[in-house]
This record gives structure tokens, C-alpha cells and sequence, in this order.
């Protein structure tokens, strides 16, 4: 029997890393039945087509003959196919990995726009080098971001920039190796899934332009709605944002020199669309080839269009942002994150903070003239304060006219690598040592009134965690039960097909029959035969309804499902909270030099349990060597081959490869090595802020050797257990 499906071809090579998937090789022919495609929570009407939007999918390889998952992103759709019955059931769904770029055979190797830097960095630090390196030569140049076929590296640039001295580089190469950086990222700095309100912005203006024009009016559209769709949307990663910021930054620069250059917003559009907005092959249908260098030449023209209209003169008192609501909350919330922004103090508690601090040391208050939007930047500089206004207009940002910055954030992260001096030549100075208020956790006087307090904190979090962990249980078993009903719902389907198909077949030959017996007048074997028929008509209608009754209780469960997924998500932000208060107590009193048996008592583990939460290690760990786990000066692809059949918490630290100064670590986590960056500051060592505060790499190790990386990356729920040097722990530890 036959069934409807779908017929894929395989764009990518595809390595199983679980039993159940399927290996591709491009070209690979592969089916998906209908009802398969039906069961799934993601598929709508003509989604088939596109089969990067419905996760992994289930199908059959005609080459290899087997049976099993395949990633929606690693291939195209070919068209509609009979096939048979499938007889396998999917598995759970999980994380789809990025489609690779034919184009390029090294973009394998360039980490994502999140591995790449950390805020309160504005950018990555290879683009950020690139593009400081070209407006330093100037932006002036005829060869300024103009493609050549023959321009070929043999490294990706990422590597390239720190290995290279950009400063002998003529503007040609360095504008090449900015188009080459954004051509090798794994994933557009403008996500897919905003593409469709950016279609719908940019088609409405349209519409609005040919409606002044039929009008007779002059065309004089100045909102920003293209820039408040990426400012708004969560979609869009915070790194994304930031990388997109500084882009459009310095493109707005090179029109002010289109005289020179030729690059005006129409050309900068159509060169830097198609790379700031990559799409997958089979995704190409449902994206305009145009829309891409219509949004950047919109996003620069918004942007170049504010800067002339703002008045040369502060008012008095600034109007109000026509930002979104939903933008001014994700600017507030990241401002409010920020460890250097300490909102309502007074100049008094500043002047306390500040005081016998080096040069570059800074914080930013609230501003007290109390106008909404207005800070003060507070800077060290030659032994004193120096106090700088920052102003607010039409949500933008700046110390003086024209105001270019989008947020507070973005304007701080932008003179922490750039000098004062373009604003005041009078303050030659980096914003380097900002004053972060989460080293100001512990206000208590006493180690006991510290100790006390964590233990109320360490409770708190225990019970946060009992009733996440509960739910996380919960949300597992209800998902599980989803997929077995999502795929029992498929059997009904081809069973009602069966019967259906039996029913004909019954019909057709009874007709036949019973004209003949009714001749014979045989009443017996006519009784039989309407008998059979009846029984077959009430099991496709048993079977009907017990189908129905399913969907129904899908459905239900369903909805089930997400207000569980709802309240796991609405607990993560105090489980976060609370560890970090937690660990930062614990911090203080260990360098209080409370004793561990103490700091055990409050936290109500025993003392002589094995598994006591201990930040001090017995002198006996591996951990306490640094030559069991510091690797020194070597490649990502090197740290992987030394982890590789590990078990999950094997670790080494390493230089770092992309940011110069710093550290990675690389830890196996479920068999996969993964990567973190470990950042070097003026306060100490550690993954991110407020947790730089390690005195040396061998003190960070030796705290996370017990406490899980998961408070800073989500993926990272692992130890540094195991140091990957370690002779006993290389014998004693098998890979899972």
C-alpha cells in the first residue's frame, strides 16, 4: 500500500551522532511520509517546502535504505511522492545544528557570533580590528568594499587578524577580509526568523511611497520601523545586535565619503545585504533576492536621516523616545545588567566609590536632573572626578550633538576601546576600570551576620530548585507521552487506510456475490456476507473514534505542556539570581578565611559527607597541578583531539585563540567538547562579570572543579572534573 510523501535532496554531508539518524551525503534522495509531517507541532499548510523550519525530520535514504532522522536545515525540498508505509517511530525533538556553507570550506571552523566576544565588548574583536584599521587609513578610497573574485585566504580571517600585522594592509585587502568575515559566520547577523516583519515593513513603506506619489505628496517617511524590529525582537541575540550596531556605525561613516568612494546607501545595500542576511538554499523561495539590500539600505538610511534631523542646540527638556515599548524595556534591562550602571545614588556615594582609584576607573547614575533618559557618566581622570553628561533624544544617545548611539550600552562599550578624546581632546583616556555593583552583594558587617544570610540564601535556592527540577521531571515525562501519541495518531491514520481501502474492496465483491446468491436464492450466505460487512464498517467507525479521542487529548496535553514550559521559564531568572548571590557569599567568606566546617554548617551539608559544596581542595587533587590541565598556546582542533572519548567534565585550559590576552577552556560535555572563553581583567580571572574575580587560573579550576559552569552558559551543566593530564583520572574515568 502507498502513502503520500514528500521527497527531499540532501545539499550537505551529514555524520550521525546518534543511533537513530541517518548519514547524508549531497545528493541523497530522501521521503518523508505525509502523516508523519502532520504530527509535529511546527507544521502549517505548505511548511513542507521548507524544511529548515520543521526542525528534524523523519524519513527514508534511497541510497543506504535505512530509516531514521535527518536535519531539516541540510537539505531541499524536490517535490510530492508515493512511498510506503512508515513503521519507525521518531524520537524526541532536539537542537538543529546550523546548515554548513558550501562556499566556504573553512567556515566549519569559525565559532559563532556568542563565542566570538562577551559583552560589554560592543563587537567581535577580529571586525572590530578590521574596521578601526580602515577608518584610520580613511574611507575615502575608490577600492573601498569593492568585490574581487580573486581575492582568496587560506585561513579563516578571524585567525587571520590576529596573526597579521593590519597596520602594513592597504584598505582593499582590510575591506575584503570585513566581507570575508561576515561570508564565513555559521549563522547570519540578522537571524532568518525576523525575515518575514522585515518583509512586511519594507512593503508597507512601498506602498506608502507609491501612495504619496499617486497623492502628489513628497515622500518624507522618518520613523525608524526597520531598526525597531531588530530592537525589539528577542530573536535577535544580544551578540547579534551588538555586531549589527557597529556595523551599521561604520557604514554610516563611509556614505558621509560616497564623493570620494562611490558607496552611497543604495551600493552598501546590495554589497552587504546578501551577507548580513545568508538564507539556506531551501529557504530562498520564501525570501525576496531583493529584500536583503532593501532592509540594509532602509537601516542605513534611518539611520543617516536621524543624525541630520537632530537640532544643533539641546532643548531644554528632551522629548520623548517614539521607540516601541518593547524596545525601551530591552534597552532598560540591559542597561540595569550592566555592572557599571548603579541607577539613583548620589554624587556623595560616587565620590566614596571613586576615591583613591587609577586613572580610566568610571560608573554612570542616574542624572540628577531626574529627566527621563539622562545619565552621568563619572570618569577618574589625573586624581579627580570628572563628570559627564549623557543626553537623550528621539532614543539616541551621545556626551554632545549629533547623538549616534542607540542605548547607554552601546555608547559605553564604545569609548571601553575607543578614547574620550574624540569627544573632549582634554580626556585621552579609555573608560578601563568601570566600578561594578555586583562586588557590592555582601553588605552585612560580621562573618557570622554573612553566614547567616547565606544560609537564607542557599535555602531559597534549594526550594527554587526542588520545584524546578520537579517541573523539569514533569515536563520530560508529559513530553515523551506527547511524541508516543503524535506517533500512535500516525498508525491511526494508516490503519483507517487499511480498513478503508478493505471496505472498498468488500463492497465491490459483495455487489458481485450477492447478485448471485439472491439468483440462487442462497439467503445463508447472503446473511454472511452483510454481517461481515457490517462488522468491518463499525471497526472503521471504533477506529475513527478512538483517533479523535486521541487528537483531543493531544491537544489537551498540550496546552498542558507549555504552562509547564511557562513556569520552568518564569523560575530561571531567580534560580540565576539567587546562585550568583549565593556563590558571591561564598566568595566573601573564604577570603574572609572562614574555615570550610564552618561555611558547611550554614549550608546544612555534613562534614563528613563526601560531597560537601567546598570551595577549598584537598592538597591531594590533580586540579592543584596546573601542568594536568594548562595546554598552553594550542589550536581549538588540537583541544578537541585531546578530549576526544573522554568522559563528560574532562577539561584543559588553553590560550585563547581568538582573543589575545585571554584563556579557553575546553570541557567535554555529553561526549562533545565545547569551548568558553575565561577573560582576564583588572579584578581576576572567570568566565563573565561579576565573576572575574579569580586571583589565577588555578583558583578558577579549583572552584569550578565543584561548582557547574551552567550559571553561565545553559549548555555547560559540567564540572571541571577531570583535568585531561591527569594520569589517574585517564585510567580511572571511561567515556560514557
Amino acid at each position: 500500500m502507498e502513502a503520500e510523501g514528500f521527497l527531499y535532496r540532501a545539499l550537505f554531508p551529514f555524520t550521525k551522532d546518534q543511533e537513530e539518524d541517518l548519514d547524508l551525503q549531497p545528493g541523497d534522495l530522501l521521503t518523508v511520509s505525509k502523516a508523519s509531517l502532520l504530527s509535529t507541532e511546527n507544521y502549517h499548510s505548505g511548511c513542507e517546502q521548507q524544511p529548515d523550519c520543521l526542525g528534524w525530520l523523519l524519513g527514508y535514504n534511497e541510497r543506504t535504505k535505512q530509516r531514521g532522522d535527518f536535519p531539516g536545515t541540510y537539505v531541499e525540498y524536490v517535490g510530492p511522492v508515493k512511498m510506503a508505509v512508515p513503521s519507525i517511530q521518531p524520537r524526541s525533538q532536539r537542537p538543529l545544528p546550523a546548515a554548513p556553507r558550501a562556499e566556504s570550506p573553512q567556515a566549519v571552523s569559525v565559532p559563532d557570533l556568542s563565542e566570538q566576544f562577551t559583552p560589554p565588548e560592543t563587537a567581535p574583536p577580529a571586525l572590530i580590528s578590521l574596521i578601526q584599521a580602515i577608518e584610520k587609513r580613511g574611507l575615502d578610497y575608490t577600492t573601498l568594499y569593492q568585490t574581487s573574485s580573486a581575492f582568496v585566504l587560506e585561513i579563516p580571517v578571524h585567525s587571520l587578524v590576529s596573526e597579521c600585522d593590519l597596520s602594513q594592509r592597504d584598505v582593499e585587502f582590510l575591506s575584503e577580509c570585513v566581507l570575508c568575515y561576515l561570508r564565513e559566520l555559521p549563522s547570519p547577523v540578522i537571524p532568518a526568523c525576523v525575515y518575514p516583519q522585515l518583509q512586511a515593513v519594507v512593503t508597507q513603506q512601498q506602498q506608502q511611497l507609491l501612495q504619496q506619489s499617486a497623492d502628489g505628496a513628497i515622500a518624507g517617511n522618518h520613523d525608524r520601523e526597520l531598526s525597531l524590529v531588530l530592537e525589539s525582537s528577542t530573536a535577535v541575540p544580544l551578540h547579534h545586535r551588538l555586531t549589527l550596531q557597529y556595523l551599521l556605525t561604520h557604514l554610516s561613516k563611509v556614505t558621509q565619503a560616497q564623493s570620494s568612494n562611490g558607496l552611497d546607501t543604495h551600493t552598501l545595500g546590495k554589497i552587504f545585504g546578501p551577507l548580513l542576511m545568508q538564507t539556506s538554499p531551501s529557504a530562498l523561495s520564501s525570501v525576496d533576492e531583493e529584500l536583503s539590500a532593501l532592509v540594509v539600505e532602509r537601516l542605513l538610511i534611518e539611520r543617516t536621516t536621524e543624525q541630520d534631523l537632530t537640532p544643533p542646540v539641546l532643548p531644554a527638556k528632551p522629548t520623548k523616545s517614539k521607540a516601541s515599548q518593547s524596545a525601551v524595556t530591552d534597552s532598560s534591562s540591559l542597561l540595569n545588567d550592566s555592572e557599571w550602571y548603579w541607577g539613583e545614588i548620589s554624587r556623595e556615594e560616587v565620590n566614596e566609590k571613586l576615591k583613591d582609584t587609577p586613572d580610566g576607573t568610571f560608573l554612570v547614575r542616574d542624572a540628577s536632573s531626574k529627566l527621563e533618559g539622562e545619565y552621568t557618566l563619572t570618569l577618574r581622570r589625573g586624581g579627580n572626578n570628572k563628570l559627564i553628561k549623557i543626553y537623550h533624544r528621539e532614543g539616541r544617545y551621545g556626551f554632545s550633538e549629533p547623538l549616534t548611539f542607540m542605548s547607554v550600552v552601546e555608547l559605553i562599550n564604545h569609548y571601553r576601546h575607543e578614547s574620550l578624546a574624540q569627544y573632549n581632546a582634554k580626556l585621552d583616556t579609555k573608560l578601563l576600570y568601570p566600578i561594578s555593583k555586583y562586588q557590592q552583594l555582601v553588605k552585612e558587617n560580621s562573618i557570622e551576620e554573612v553566614g547567616e544570610q547565606l544560609k537564607v540564601y542557599h535555602e531559597q535556592y534549594q526550594e527554587k530548585s526542588r520545584e524546578y527540577d520537579s517541573l523539569y521531571e514533569e515536563y520530560t515525562r508529559t513530553t515523551q507521552e506527547l511524541q508516543m501519541k503524535r506517533t500512535a495518531i500516525e498508525a491511526f491514520n494508516e490503519t483507517i487506510k487499511i480498513f478503508e481501502e478493505q471496505c472498498e474492496t468488500q463492497e465491490r465483491y459483495s455487489r458481485e456475490s450477492l447478485e448471485r446468491f439472491q439468483r440462487e436464492g442462497n439467503e445463508k450466505e447472503i446473511q454472511k456476507i452483510q454481517s461481515n460487512s457490517e462488522r468491518l464498517k463499525s471497526r472503521v467507525k471504533e477506529i475513527h473514534d478512538s483517533k479523535r479521542k486521541l487528537e483531543q487529548d493531544l491537544k489537551e496535553q498540550v496546552s498542558d505542556n507549555r504552562e509547564i514550559d511557562k513556569k520552568m521559564n518564569s523560575l530561571k531568572p531567580d534560580l540565576m539570581q539567587l546562585r550568583k548571590i549565593r556563590d558571591q557569599y561564598l566568595i566573601w567568606l573564604r577570603q574572609k578565611g572562614t574555615r570550610q566546617r564552618r561555611i558547611n554548617e550554614w549550608l546544612g551539608i555534613r562534614n563528613d559527607a563526601d560531597d560537601s559544596y567546598s570551595l577549598e581542595e584537598d592538597e591531594g587533587s590533580p586540579h592543584h597541578d596546573e601542568c594536568t590541565w594548562y595546554v598552553g598556546d594550542i589550536k581549538r582542533t588540537h583541544a578537541e583531539e585531546m578530549l576526544r572519548g573522554k568522559c563528560d567534565g574532562t577539561f584543559l585550559i588553553r590560550e585563547s585563540q581568538t582573543q589575545k590576552g585571554s584563556y579557553a577552556c575546553s570541557v567535554v560535555v555529553e561526549g562533545v567538547a565545547k569551548h568558553c572563553v575565561i577573560y582576564k581583567t583588572v579584578t581576576g580571572y572567570g568566565f563573565a562579570e561579576p565573576y572575574n574575580l579569580y586571583s589565577s587560573l588555578k583558583d578558577l579550576v579549583l572552584h569550578y572543579k565543584n561548582v557547574s559552569l551552567i550559571q553561565h552558559n545553559d549548555q555547560l551543566n559540567v564540572n571541571l572534573a577531570y583535568p585531561v593530564l591527569a594520569r589517574s583520572q585517564n585510567h580511572t574515568q571511561q567515556p560514557r
